[in-house]
């Protein structure tokens, strides 16, 4: 059994303040992909990253500060591959990916459409990753592509869907996508265990969003087809507060 686990910890050295190591040792995934660590791995303490009990891998984005992504993991993989070969998404470090024997697994942050301008390059980026996807899967059949993917699919993701249809994260086309990319060849492994409504992975600050559970859910594993039947359990766990995202969880049999 291999224990997947995906968290936007809206900044690694943030994360770390908040007791993190105590609660990653509790949950103790074989694979830990980060997103948003918002720092070089120079920058955090080198004592921690000698006594961190995982093979870890980094890819910030050129600006400091800034987006990033992480797979910290148990098993050292075959190779990890840091980016898609698309410069504008790689300056921003938002792919990394650990080959392993009978899978791959992707930390994947992708772009809010936090403005106007934004929200173009969010389109673009979905248009492009999907076909970089496309390819991907010839030459890896079992992928599981973990992170935040700053969208909500379904009406029961979101906490007042009929009031965001208008906002970014929750547009039509935006969904649409979704709904496209699990056609190409994916499951949305979550709702392949768990119908129920009000599950969500991020809240905003405002409002006490969190403590009212009124949230969005837009963290996902997504396990290409093949992984279908290895699938075993899938949640999401919203009591770890290190972040204004929470982790979620997958297990595959190996």
């Amino acid at each position: 059994m291999k224990r997947i686990i995906s968290y936007n910890v809206n900044g690694i050295r943030a994360a770390l303040k908040k007791d993190f190591m105590t609660w990653l040792g509790a949950a103790n995934p074989d694979v830990l992909c980060l997103q948003e660590i918002k720092a070089m791995p120079e920058q955090l303490e080198a004592d921690f990253l000698e006594k961190l009990e995982y093979h870890h891998y980094w890819y910030p984005a050129q600006k400091k500060g800034y987006s990033g992504t992480a797979i910290w993991t148990k098993e050292k993989p075959k190779h990890v591959e840091y980016g898609c070969g698309i410069e504008k998404y790689d300056f921003e470090g938002r792919v990394i990916r650990a080959d392993f024997e009978t899978f791959s697994v992707m930390s994947v942050y992708m772009p809010s459409g936090s403005n106007e301008l934004r929200q173009d390059f969010k389109m673009g980026w979905l248009a492009d990753f999907q076909a970089y996807i496309n390819e991907l899967k010839k030459e890896i059949p079992n992928l599981i592509i973990s992170g935040d993917y700053n969208i909500c699919h379904l009406d029961i993701d979101i906490h007042n869907p009929k009031k965001q249809q208008k906002t970014s994260g929750f547009l039509p086309e935006e969904r649409e996508w979704v709904s496209k990319f699990i056609d190409s060849g994916f499951v949305d492994t979550f709702r392949h265990f768990n119908m129920e409504p009000h599950n969500y992975s991020w809240w905003s600050y405002r409002a006490g969003s969190r403590g009212k559970n009124l949230g969005w859910r837009i963290d996902y594993h997504m396990a290409s087809e093949p992984l279908r039947e290895r699938l075993t359990r899938a949640t999401i766990l919203p009591e770890a507060k290190h972040s204004d995202h929470c982790p979620i969880v997958l297990e595959i049999q190996e």
